[in-house]
């Protein structure tokens, strides 16, 4: 799988070294185990899916994370991008709005030693408590038709957004960052395909 995202242009040595060392089987059905390491997205019940390995290793180049950094991630799911963040030593704080999902995954990744701080709730609001501060990175794992503007301002200085925006069956991938106070710099990275970003929390298996 590390050879194949290398040759689809993945260059980032701390990406290809963390995706190298969590094991994707895991975080997906039995009956799919054969494809967990081809470049396929896959579901993963309550209409979700785990994103390709291509799109995940992408996503974490644009990133540019580094080691301790406060990492924001909107769209838990299986938990496999999660893991690659903790792979790459950041602090992770992840929200899912589906709890059949938030339930099992969090599960999980503490059985995997993988400590983020999960969360049940709406995506568009981020982490607005006072106690969890601004964040170096916000990581947005599903389509989202806007940019939402509380993720914005949950954001430090200096710190970068990756986000896929569109409403069509296809999204813009644009990485903002984050240049001064209500000041953002955009840049367009092609279209990709994600799971819509819904607000609203189900509670319901």
């Amino acid at each position: 799988m590390v050879r194949l995202l290398r040759e689809k242009g993945i260059t980032d040595e701390r990406v290809l070294s963390a995706m190298e060392r969590v094991p994707r089987h895991l975080f997906i059905d039995d009956a799919f185990e054969n494809l967990a390491y081809e470049d396929n997205a896959i579901p993963i019940g309550a209409g979700q899916t785990i994103s390709q390995p291509s799109t995940v290793a992408y996503q974490s180049q644009l990133l540019d994370v580094s080691h301790s950094m406060k990492v924001l991630e909107i769209g838990t799911g299986s938990g496999y991008q999660t893991a690659v963040l903790c792979e790459m030593k950041a602090q992770v704080f992840t929200i899912e709005r589906q709890k059949v999902l938030f339930d099992r995954t969090r599960h999980m990744l503490t059985q995997m030693h993988y400590h983020p701080r999960c969360f049940l709730g709406n995506g568009y609001q981020g982490l607005t408590e006072a106690n969890f501060g601004l964040f170096d990175r916000v990581l947005i794992t599903c389509g989202a038709p806007c940019i939402p503007n509380d993720l914005l301002k949950q954001m430090k200085i200096g710190g970068i957004m990756v986000i896929p925006v569109g409403e069509s069956k296809k999204q813009t991938m644009l990485r903002i960052t984050k240049t001064r106070e209500g000041g953002y710099e955009t840049e367009r990275f092609g279209d990709f395909k994600f799971v819509p970003m819904l607000q609203d929390i189900n509670f319901h298996s």
